[in-house]
């Protein structure tokens, strides 16, 4: 009889569960009473409906009753069956009612977060301001934005903090998903799309313009003109000659700039 156990158990962990997540089990959806292989399935399949009223996403929390893989048997969210004994998840969070076989993933509860993590209690500390998690690295060496990922990803789009994909914190404290960072990266574009500052560095970049500027002549009727400008890392306003390169920060030296009309000063 242990053998069979371990058999089953083993053909358990093989052979149930969807694309997001291995488990031996199935959710009811409380929101309409329908059955899924886990949250995501169920938003990803009600995101489709053609009446865009019924569309809608289901809150972990809410969830209440569970189907065994195994014997089918519906019963209240726990760890194991209280049919035929299997673990219905190697992982199980009873506050998220949440189960997963990849215990490798190394999930964890966050209590301030109030969701499953991955990667380890040990790797991750939460940032009260920020409102999340991050890696042990970032501790006292990020740039702190509140609730900076209860936002969505400016460039895909996708709600950033119970997301399944690896987030990136940029030098300005804003987050995106890890690939889409590097994929707009790759395309040289090197500003934040929330707030436009540098968010890698540019001071050989800056170097190279100063050569271009220095080797390139502005005609007669341009060389004296000045513009004000606004400049997007250090958020500094000045007055400099205008070039069709680029216009320098004076007070950080920066080429992330943008121009202005004058401000009006007081008489």
């Amino acid at each position: 009889m242990e053998g069979s156990c371990n058999e089953r158990l083993y053909f358990g962990k093989m052979g149930y569960g969807c694309e997001h997540y291995r488990r031996r089990c199935r959710i009811r959806a409380p929101c309409c009473n329908e059955v899924f292989d886990c949250r995501h399935c169920h938003n990803e399949a009600t995101s489709l409906l053609r009446n865009i009223y019924d569309r809608h996403e289901l809150v972990r929390h809410d969830v209440k009753q569970v189907i065994c893989s195994v014997c089918d048997t519906e019963q209240p969210a726990a760890h194991v069956c209280t049919n035929c004994g299997v673990n219905m998840g190697e992982y199980f969070c009873e506050v998220c009612k949440f189960y997963d076989d990849d215990t490798d993933k190394e999930q964890f509860h966050c209590d301030d977060c109030g969701i499953c993590r991955v990667g380890g209690r040990q790797n991750f500390f939460h940032c009260k301001k920020c409102g999340s998690c991050y890696s042990v690295n970032l501790r006292n060496n990020h740039s702190c934005v509140e609730n900076s990922m209860r936002h969505h990803c400016p460039i895909c789009y996708e709600y950033l903090f119970d997301s399944l994909k690896d987030t990136t914190v940029m030098k300005c404290g804003h987050t995106m998903h890890t690939e889409c960072y590097h994929e707009m990266i790759k395309r040289d574009k090197c500003c934040c799309p929330i707030c436009s500052k540098s968010i890698i560095d540019m001071s050989r970049v800056w170097r190279r313009m100063d050569e271009e500027i220095e080797e390139t002549i502005m005609p007669e009727d341009l060389r004296d003109k000045k513009v004000w400008i606004l400049c997007n890392d250090c958020n500094d306003t000045t007055e400099v000659f205008f070039h069709i390169i680029g216009q320098k920060c004076r007070h950080c030296e920066s080429y992330n700039t943008r121009m202005i009309a004058s401000p009006v000063l007081p008489q």
